[in-house]
């Protein structure tokens, strides 16, 4: 599998090797193993699938006491995935990363616990997987407001569908981390 960095330390871009032929492909979307060997060393505890439509945003998500990290796969579809970094203590507070994924690849993104999520999708219906290592605790739920325009987030959606919960979070200056 390719790990490529991104500008936020503890972000990565994943790309699974992928074996294809004209029948489909075949890959590991999870090998403990090589996932280690690339600094992944969380155990995975739970597998959230999420089912959207296009131009549909959810986000920006965490938990607030109990950060999850996550490895995200886009199983259907393609979404234009964005973290933002919570971490009070990282050079990067604050700031963002998106990218495509699709299910023509496929790659992931992997953050470490302590970022924001959320996407946005571009096809008429995406599938997303989660693989997290805390459990979710709906007590613990965190949000930010996706249009913060302190985070200035670029989403390639002009008018996205966003449920009242996410319109309500708060912005980044406000929130109690």
């Amino acid at each position: 599998m390719i790990v490529e960095p991104t500008p936020l330390e503890g972000l990565l871009i994943i790309e699974p090797k992928c074996h294809k032929d004209d029948r489909g492909f075949f890959m590991e979307s999870y090998h403990e193993d090589r996932y280690r060997e690339s600094g992944i060393n969380e155990k995975f505890v739970q597998g959230n699938h999420s089912r959207s439509k296009k131009n549909n945003l959810r986000g920006m998500h965490f938990q607030v006491k109990h950060p999850q990290a996550q490895i995200v796969t886009v199983m259907r579809g393609c979404i234009f995935d964005v973290c933002v970094d919570l971490r009070q203590n990282s050079p990067t507070f604050g700031e963002w990363f998106g990218a495509e994924l699709n299910d023509d690849g496929p790659r992931q993104i992997y953050m470490a616990a302590g970022f924001a999520h959320g996407f946005c999708v571009l096809s008429d219906l995406a599938d997303l997987h989660y693989k997290v290592d805390q459990f979710y605790n709906p007590a613990d739920e965190g949000g930010l407001l996706w249009n913060d325009p302190y985070i200035d987030i670029h989403w390639p959606v002009n008018d996205p569908l966003v449920s009242m919960r996410d319109n309500g979070f708060p912005l980044f200056k406000d929130l109690q981390l």
